[in-house]
């Protein structure tokens, strides 16, 4: 736990700081803003129990909560009935709610549509930036599975997009 008040200012600088970018990578991965939030929190939690290994490179080791989070986040989805959307699309702050929306949701259908490793190096690679050794690092495996996931994601991301164009998508 954060002990000195030097501790507890650098924790709360690096919360206000990383929270946006752990919010975005936390929907990306779940795809839906509500489970982002709660994700981040417990990230941020886990973070702050653990400054004192954290606070060398707190980015790197609250992306890993984050990712390990997800991941016991999708195991249990798998134990228990499907969640029902209720139909209301996300806007995040900031965004034309035009056509930008449309493409958002294609691409979110897509991302959901893929595996759970697939998914997550996805995201870490291209929503976060990270490189390949960044990635690999995150998620504990080795760089050609990072470049392996990371082909066959974009394979079949390609192929559910195409799949979904409709004979109206082609005429623009």
């Amino acid at each position: 736990m954060i002990g000195s008040r030097r501790e507890q200012a650098a924790f709360e600088a690096f919360a206000t700081g990383a929270t946006p970018r752990l919010m975005r990578t936390a929907y990306f991965l779940c795809g839906d803003r509500g489970h982002a939030e709660d994700l981040v929190q417990a990230t941020l939690l886990t973070t702050a129990r653990r400054w004192h290994r954290a606070r060398r490179q707190p980015e790197a080791y609250a992306r890993k909560v984050l990712v390990n989070l997800t991941k016991n986040r999708w195991r249990t989805l798998h134990r228990r009935a499907p969640e029902v959307a209720l139909g209301a699309e996300v806007v995040l702050p900031g965004e034309d709610p035009g056509d930008l929306v449309l493409e958002r949701h294609r691409l979110m259908a897509a991302i959901r549509h893929l595996p759970p490793g697939q998914r997550v190096v996805l995201v870490l690679r291209f929503f976060d930036d990270l490189s390949v050794a960044d990635t690999a690092a995150a998620l504990n495996v080795s760089h050609g599975t990072v470049k392996s996931q990371t082909a066959r994601a974009l394979d079949r991301m390609r192929s559910t997009l195409e799949h979904e164009r409709t004979p109206a998508d082609v005429d623009r």
